[in-house]
């Protein structure tokens, strides 16, 4: 079993001098703040395995209701806080959550679908008169620390199921993978509502007693200010196609960082020669999924291959299948399945689908690849039809239903297509009524209460009609074909 994450933070508690923001609290003051939220989830009721729903803004505290829940056994829920009240409402109903915690803003909104919600500024006010002591109940490995929800080519959303020991065992691969040491800052500027920027990055940090730089977005200024103090960056692609835009990206505003880490979504090899050019830093590029953390990572010590995956982590095993579940070969593609220590528990109340995707310890991934002869593993395409833009999921089943709920859609099918800026963009194809006129700025207007901003169409296109197979199915691999190129200008 590897150290809990909780065990960890005391450990590093120990040091009272021992920063963990820079200009913030040290690990001590985590440590007591954790206890005083601990006590206050504790008096308003919580206890071991109820749910918490947190939907605020990216603040620290975010970082220390996390680790209460871990201290209380309240399993954390953190859902985008770009969703709207509409789209919140699944996950309220789904996972039942004893307490939503969210911004004064949306307060209003989430009792109106019957939640008990406390607004963040409340819950920091009621927790300072607390004390910073706190009994913690015994924990085990396989207790679930967290739900991630993500979606299927359904739309309807999953609730993924993570334990303690799928975070600490994590943790520790990555620090030791990725030599984090104590003397270590990390720069933070990915949200903290999903599993790069929540526990990734995070848990790293604390599994190694390093600091962090924490930056409540992702601002290319502010991340060129900062980088001269930061010793590592994590970060999707999007953020470093915007710094390349920016003219003071130099050799020498990068001379201090030693990693550049990307993940979340494909990085171009075009933009990874570009950093290496513009910097002299290789971008060690990993993979992971929300079910599974991490998979696999290319090498701190050793080539980092542009257009590949790596390898698989210390302790986690990767597989490549072909249709029949027979393992293939390297050079060989087929479906990525993935077992270990990292891969959840199952899908929250949703016992067959975690039979169909979970069995004999194994998960399949969704994910085509292929491993070459000197064990890189690169990703070749999604088996379903997940669009990932700026490095969050959109599924293209839930725009296509805000769409065909539009006046004068007959048919729509919802696409990614390659982006310069966020690796994949959301463009939506429509096909009008008989009689009906579609404009596109006007059904992007249409989509705005309805869907969170990452998820609107960066483009809706008009078309006479749909490609459709035989059975009458919609052709989205002639889509993509057809307009692959629709933002190579940009």
């Amino acid at each position: 079993m590897s150290t809990d994450v909780i065990a960890r933070l005391k450990r590093m508690a120990e040091d009272p001098a021992r920063v963990w923001i820079v200009g913030g609290a040290t690990y001590a003051e985590l440590l007591g703040e954790t206890g005083r939220l601990a006590n206050t989830l504790r008096f308003l009721g919580l206890k071991k395995g109820d749910r918490l729903l947190l939907q605020v803004d990216k603040c620290e505290a975010v970082l220390s209701l996390y680790l209460a829940c871990l201290r209380t056994g309240v399993i954390f829920l953190p859902v985008n806080p770009g969703y709207t009240v509409a789209e919140t409402e699944h996950f309220l109903q789904d996972a039942e959550p004893a307490l939503a915690v969210c911004d004064p803003g949306r307060v209003a909104g989430l009792q109106g679908l019957g939640a008990r919600v406390i607004d963040l500024p409340s819950l920091l006010d009621r927790a300072a008169v607390q004390s910073g002591d706190f009994a913690d109940p015994d924990h085990g490995a396989d207790d679930l620390a967290a739900i991630l929800y993500t979606s299927g080519t359904t739309g309807r959303s999953k609730g993924v199921m993570l334990t303690r020991e799928n975070l600490a065992s994590n943790a520790e691969a990555l620090v030791s993978l990725w030599r984090f040491t104590a003397t270590d800052v990390l720069l933070h500027a990915l949200p903290v509502f999903h599993t790069h920027g929540l526990f990734v990055a995070t848990n790293c940090v604390l599994y190694s007693g390093a600091r962090m730089i924490f930056q409540r977005a992702f601002q290319p200024a502010a991340v060129l200010e900062a980088l001269p103090r930061a010793t590592v960056m994590m970060g999707v692609p999007t953020f470093y196609t915007r710094l390349l835009s920016d003219p003071g990206l130099t050799a020498s505003a990068t001379s201090h960082v030693r990693l550049f880490i990307s993940g979340s979504a494909p990085l171009s090899p075009a933009t990874h020669a570009e950093w290496q050019a513009r910097t002299g830093h290789a971008i060690l590029e990993r993979y992971g999924m929300t079910e599974t953390n991490m998979i696999t990572s290319n090498p701190h010590d050793g080539a980092r291959r542009a257009g590949t995956v790596g390898m698989p982590l210390p302790g986690v095993e990767v597989r490549i299948t072909g249709p029949d579940g027979a393992v293939l070969p390297p050079g060989e593609a087929g479906s990525i399945e993935v077992r270990g220590p990292n891969v959840f528990k199952g899908y929250w109340r949703l016992p067959q689908k975690t039979a169909e995707e979970l069995h004999d310890g194994w998960f399949v991934t969704g994910d085509m690849g292929a491993f070459d002869t000197q064990g890189y593993l690169s990703i070749l395409g999604r088996a379903k039809d997940l669009v990932i833009s700026g490095g969050l999921n959109v599924y293209p089943a839930e725009v296509e239903a805000a769409l065909d709920d539009l006046p004068g859609v007959a048919a729509s099918a919802v696409i990614g297509v390659p982006h310069p800026d966020f690796g994949e963009a959301v463009v939506a194809c429509l096909v009008a009524a008989p009689g009906a006129t579609l404009e596109e700025e006007r059904v992007r207007r249409a989509l705005r209460d309805r869907l969170a901003a990452f998820k609107l169409p960066k483009r809706v296109l008009i078309l006479d009609d749909l490609p459709r197979n035989a059975m009458g199915k919609v052709q989205k691999a002639e889509l993509r074909r057809i307009h692959r190129d629709l933002f190579a200008a940009e």
